[in-house]
């Protein structure tokens, strides 16, 4: 099998070692565009599930309701499939081309975050892990089942078990070769293959993660309050945005990359740029005024293919109110001022917050005035009262 990809014909027979097997498997994986494989166990990430179940206790998890239900299936991953014997890991490399906190200077145009610029991940690496999960299953006529962060599957602590990487302080997963950007996929098999070592933790005495954040969402090293996370806030949670957090989050309009950006093992990640998924231009830094504009039927043609549109409009706009607010341009108090008048009360009441940052008191007491009466929702009403 030297020196080419490996035929199925080439796996098939008693003669065939695991161990060829999967030196066969990582090949197929690099082929279909995968940066990193490694095997474990269902049985590595016991501390790990002793950590979420804490996590969960502590209700770090927010609005994510789905975190909580049915944990067991999330410690082990027996309890999603009772047959699994190995868990293949594998990683595909995002890193981006530019600095992606360059644009936090640009207070008219909005954040969005590095994995959200491209097509949605999710598709991209299910067709990959579902033609290597075919080849697997021809080879040697298996059992399968693949994940991408859409099942319960704690993906990140199997990633460290497999050698793909360590969990960071930031809790995400850090590699030598790609730094914080791997975006992860899972394949779960009936096979017995044998495991790699678990990576280890090379953070050392670094804090850069913790230290950027700029919601303090990190209560201490390895652990992460989802609640006061900017992605969090501006991606899961469905209602206002808490007003302790608008400042803060500045022109983020879709999830955060302070944490990741400044990672110091990012340096080192060369390996593998060419293999990286591309942003779309329309996404790197759109102005504010343009998505404010931006009604049901024009997000979702703006968004099309891209996991912003997984939040829906309304969501959307609402973050984007937020940037606006804090974007210091009076000239920009005319795109708030006409979303006081749109069909959702969630883009309403952010409409009323960014006013207040851009206009002086006498005009929003005059605007207040106007619309109190007039204002049917309470949490609008509240924020023209705050």
């Amino acid at each position: 099998m030297a020196g080419r990809r490996a035929g199925v014909a080439d796996l098939c027979g008693s003669g065939f070692l695991s161990t060829d097997l999967k030196g066969a498997l990582a090949r197929e994986a690099r082929a279909l565009g995968f940066d990193c494989v490694g095997v474990t166990g269902p049985d590595s990430i016991a501390q790990a599930a002793r950590h979420f179940r804490d996590f969960i206790a502590a209700g770090a998890h927010g609005d994510m309701e789905w975190l909580a239900d049915r944990p067991e299936r999330r410690a082990d991953p027996r309890g999603l499939w009772p047959e699994v014997r190995s868990v293949i890991m594998l990683g595909v490399n995002y890193g981006p081309d530019r600095n992606p906190l360059d644009i936090l200077a640009q207070r008219l145009r909005g954040a969005i975050s590095v994995y959200a610029q491209g097509d949605d991940y999710h598709d991209l690496i299910k067709k990959r892990l579902k033609a290597l999960a075919r080849w697997l299953v021809a080879a040697q006529g298996c059992e399968v089942k693949v994940f991408v962060d859409t099942a319960a599957v704690m993906e990140k602590p199997l990633a460290q078990a497999a050698g793909l990487g360590w969990q960071g302080k930031h809790t995400n997963l850090v590699s030598r070769e790609f730094g914080s950007w791997l975006f992860l996929g899972a394949i779960f098999t009936t096979l017995e293959l044998p495991r790699d070592v678990a990576d280890i933790d090379h953070c050392g005495s670094c804090q850069a993660c913790l230290d950027i954040c700029p919601t303090a969402a990190f209560p201490a090293p390895y652990r992460l309050d989802a609640r006061r996370c900017i992605s969090y806030l501006t991606i899961e949670s469905k209602g206002p945005i808490p007003p302790e957090f608008r400042k803060a989050i500045g022109n983020r309009i879709y999830g955060c990359d302070d944490c990741l950006a400044v990672c110091p093992w990012n340096k080192f990640a060369q390996a593998g740029r060419e293999t990286r998924l591309a942003a779309r231009e329309d996404l790197r830094a759109p102005t504010l005024a343009e998505l404010a504009r931006l009604d049901d039927a024009a997000f979702r043609a703006r968004f099309t293919r891209s996991p912003v549109k997984r939040i829906g409009r309304d969501r959307f706009v609402r973050n984007v109110l937020i940037a606006i607010g804090n974007s210091g341009d009076a000239a920009l108090a005319a795109e708030a001022e006409r979303l006081l008048d749109d069909a959702s009360p969630l883009v309403r009441g952010a409409a009323v917050w960014a006013l207040s940052q851009l206009v002086s008191r006498e005009a929003f007491e005059e605007l207040a005035a106007g619309a109190m009466n007039a204002e049917p929702d309470e949490t609008v009403r509240a924020e023209w009262r705050a």
